[in-house]
Parts: C-alpha cells; sequence; structure tokens
C-alpha cells in the first residue's frame, strides 16, 4: 500500500510539473491553478485573487482557494500565475460562410457566435462543435433570413411576400431544425404577422432588423413607413439588431438627440434588447475615408474569398461614399448607443462579422471598443459581450459568469479588462466547453482560418438556396 501510495503521488507530481498541453479534450478535467476571478456580476466588477477552477465535463467543477487545491488533482494544471480569467467573449452578430472561420473567433477570445443567416451547414456544424470533431466556438443560428422584395433583398435571403408563402417559410425553417427566425426590414406586414404568428405556435423566437413594411417613394422623410417602429417592440425580439436601423426606422433617419432619447426610453420601458453593431457602418465610413485602401488592411485575409468577390460593387459604392456626411452620421450613432445605455436598454455586442470588411474574431474586440468610445463605462462594455449577452439568449443559468455549474467558456488574460480594454488583445488562453487553447494553438488555429475551400463556401450556399427552391442557376451559381 505504501508503494501504491509512492507511486501514485510521483505520479500527480509529475502531472503539476509537466508542461501544460495545447488542448484539453473532452471529458478530461482541466486545472486552472492560481487565478485571479474577475466577477463582471453585480454593481461593480471584482477580482477576487489567488483562486483556482477546477472543470470537468465541459463544466466549472469547483472554485476554491488556491492554497486548498490539492496536488493529488487528476487534471491537466494550467499554471495561472496570478494572470486573470473572466468569461468567454459572446458575439451575437456575424455570418459564418464555412467551418474555416471558426478558429478566428477562438482565437480572440469568442467562446460563443450566433449566426445570422442561416444554411443547412450550420445545423450540422452544430452538432460537429459539440461532438468535439470540429474546434470552434459554440454555435448558435437562426434560420434563413426571412424578407420581402425590395431595397434590401439579397441573394441569400428567403424571400416571402404573403401571410401563407411566410408560414411555410416558417415551417419549413422549422421542420429543417431551425429554433431561431431572423427578419428583415422590407418584410411586408402580412407575410411579418405570420411570421410573428406561426413562430409563436412553434415555440420559435425572432431577432433581427425591424420590419418596415413596403417601401413606398418619400419614406422615411416625408411618408411614414408601413409598420411604424413602435408597433414592432411588443412582438418578443429576442434582440433588434444594428443602431443605424433603429435611428432610420424609429426616428426617420433624424438626427435628433432629444427625439433619441425618447426612443430610447420606449425601447428600455418595452425591455427589448438591442445589438447596436456600431463596427458595422464604422468600417463602411472607413472605407469611405481611404477610398477603398481600408479594404486591404491586416486581417482582411480571414474573410471569405467568396463573399469578397460577391461583395466588389459595395466596395466601389462606399469608396465614393460622403464622408463628411456618413461621418456624422456615424457619431449621432454613438450618441444613440449612449442614450440606450443611459436609459436602461440591455445592449449586447455583435460584429456584423463576416459580410462586408468585418474580420471574424478581432471585430468584436474592436466592436466593444467602439462601445466604450460611445461613452459606455469599461465595465457595461464587457458585459455587453458576457452576462447581458447569456441574458438575452435566456440562458443566464448556463453562460456568461466565473461560477460553479457553468459552462467553461473561459479567457486567460495577462491584465484587467477593466482598467484597459488592450488587455483582450493579448489573450494567454482560452477554455471554450472546457477544452484548453494555449496562446500557440490559438495562434495555429488563427492561421489555419486563411486557409479558405472556396468550393466547400460554394456548395454551403448552393446547397441553402435549393432547400429554399431556388434554382441556384439562375443566380450564376
Amino acid at each position: 500500500m505504501n508503494v501504491l501510495r509512492a507511486l501514485l503521488s510521483s505520479f500527480t507530481a509529475l502531472l503539476v510539473i509537466l508542461t501544460t498541453p495545447a488542448i484539453a479534450q473532452d471529458g478530461d478535467a482541466l486545472l486552472l491553478k492560481d487565478v485571479q476571478i474577475l466577477h463582471l456580476e453585480g454593481e461593480r466588477a471584482r477580482l477576487v485573487p489567488r483562486m483556482s477552477i477546477l472543470i470537468k465535463d465541459g463544466k466549472i467543477d469547483r472554485i476554491l482557494p488556491a492554497e486548498e487545491t490539492k496536488t493529488d488533482v487528476l487534471a491537466m494544471i494550467v499554471e495561472g500565475n496570478g494572470r486573470i480569467v473572466m468569461p468567454g467573449l459572446v458575439d451575437m452578430h456575424v455570418h459564418v460562410w464555412d467551418r474555416q472561420s471558426l478558429g478566428a473567433y477562438l482565437a480572440a477570445g469568442v467562446t460563443t457566435i450566433r449566426n445570422a443567416s442561416g444554411m443547412p451547414f450550420h445545423l450540422r456544424l452544430i452538432q460537429e462543435i459539440e461532438r468535439g470533431n470540429v474546434i470552434g466556438p459554440r454555435l448558435i443560428t437562426t434560420g434563413p433570413i426571412l424578407n420581402s422584395p425590395g431595397p434590401n433583398e439579397q441573394i441569400n435571403h428567403q424571400i416571402v411576400s404573403t401571410a401563407v408563402e411566410a408560414r411555410d417559410a416558417v415551417k419549413q425553417q422549422h421542420e429543417a431544425g431551425y429554433r431561431r427566425l431572423k427578419v428583415y426590414s422590407n418584410l411586408t406586414r402580412e407575410a411579418y404577422e405570420a411570421v410573428l404568428s406561426e413562430a409563436d405556435r412553434l415555440g420559435m423566437t425572432v431577432m433581427g432588423h425591424t420590419p418596415e413594411g413596403v417601401r413606398k417613394p418619400g419614406m422615411p422623410y416625408q411618408t411614414p413607413f408601413d409598420i411604424a417602429f413602435g408597433e414592432v417592440l411588443d412582438d418578443g425580439f429576442v434582440t433588434i439588431e444594428h443602431v443605424e436601423s433603429i435611428v432610420w426606422h424609429g426616428l426617420r433617419d433624424r438626427h435628433d438627440q432629444a427625439a433619441g432619447r425618447a426612443l430610447a426610453r420606449q425601447i428600455a420601458a418595452a425591455k427589448v434588447p438591442v445589438d447596436p453593431t456600431l463596427l458595422a457602418f464604422y468600417n463602411l465610413l472607413r472605407v469611405a475615408e481611404t477610398k477603398g485602401a481600408y479594404l486591404q488592411r491586416p486581417g482582411t485575409e480571414l474573410l471569405n474569398p467568396l463573399l469578397v468577390a460577391q461583395s466588389q460593387a459595395e466596395y466601389e459604392r462606399w469608396a465614393r461614399e460622403d464622408v463628411e456626411r456618413n461621418r456624422a452620421a456615424f457619431e449621432f450613432y454613438k450618441v444613440m448607443v449612449r442614450h440606450l445605455a443611459e436609459e436602461g436598454v440591455l445592449l449586447v455586442a455583435g460584429s456584423d462579422a463576416g459580410i462586408f470588411t468585418n474580420v471574424p474574431g478581432i471585430s468584436l474586440i474592436e466592436e466593444l471598443e467602439l462601445l466604450e468610445e460611445a461613452g459606455l463605462e469599461t465595465t457595461s462594455v464587457l458585459r455587453a459581450a458576457t452576462i447581458n449577452a447569456a441574458i438575452a439568449l435566456g440562458q443566464q443559468n448556463v453562460v456568461g459568469l466565473v461560477a460553479e455549474g457553468y459552462r467553461a467558456d473561459l479567457l486567460l488574460l495577462d491584465s484587467d479588462p477593466t482598467e484597459n480594454l488592450s488587455a483582450l488583445r493579448s489573450i494567454s488562453g482560452v477554455v471554450a466547453g472546457g477544452r484548453w487553447f494555449d496562446r500557440t494553438s490559438l495562434d495555429e488555429h488563427l492561421a489555419e482560418a486563411v486557409m479558405h475551400d472556396v468550393e466547400r463556401t460554394q456548395r454551403n450556399l448552393v446547397e441553402a438556396l435549393i432547400a429554399q427552391g431556388v434554382d441556384p442557376a439562375s443566380l450564376g451559381l
């Protein structure tokens, strides 16, 4: 017995001093030893030093003082050396065209993404990530975007105009396996109301742009929208997307601070979360300011080549856009975000990564920096990408906190992000669903994210179009 005890002691001591492997596989226990835990819940953020976190089966099993951590824990041990652990980041608005981009999100500390334009491959990808066959952040997806013909109609939208078409589309999405719907701005009143009715019947949630109805001449400046913004506020949106869309629809594009404050108060009273995606418009502005040079900045190699090829007309248009007018608009959008925050609207963080020139992964950090620039306190900014996102998704008892029983989605940082958001640009490691990725591993996945598979991306899009009853050949695919 003494010999056996001695062997076990030697074995566990060896576990402590071994170099930490790059990845802890699913089912393995993981110990983050001697870390500071950043708690973002409560009135103020607080750091708790000298703690250890034991992770089992993808969840936080125990949190205990570092000095009480037993050296005979049979787990892979990551020596924290006083570094900071905080919840993983949630990007509430992305567009994933192919699995190749997933590593870019993890490398930036994004452990959950909500894809806002579903295709059949996303449903399979969710399962592959959960089984550990594909490395990436937890993936949530809506179905294909529901829209009606109009100026915002796009190739990947599922187009419906009548109540019958809308109900059929929602039923089709439900049968395919989607449980979240995304609606868009051109939806007719008839189609939109049918979407809401069918979604309620099937237990599906709704997010997206606020539908405006048929766009008629003179809208919005001389003629009001068919569907008033206020009508949508009690329709149960999980989130309303894009602050510029709120200004366009809710203020009829007036940059009026008093009216903006009143609208923010109305949204807060309705308890509807908002995903501002400031970066989406900021990147449009930067393209205009640089006459297109911004499109070639470092990092854009992570954008899917098929997306880039399809965006050329939009790139050219924005390279010629009126800089001063759009700069003024962006300044008002920041003011509007500040109004929303001050009036108590639950803000979440989304980057719109994967379209235009919004780079997967790092775009969320850029969005957080813009939220701070808009006037939000740093802790509030961090909550937008953690706790607030969990609340909006109805998962506040599952993710978003460093707490026992919660999903083990964690970041290991060298410095305190509540003091300076730049700490998020130098992540030491990531735990995603209980799997440990050190910096070397994260960099490897980031490098792999530029190795695009254009043919697979095209197959993803063709499959999606066929599922919607569209002939890809008619679109040149």
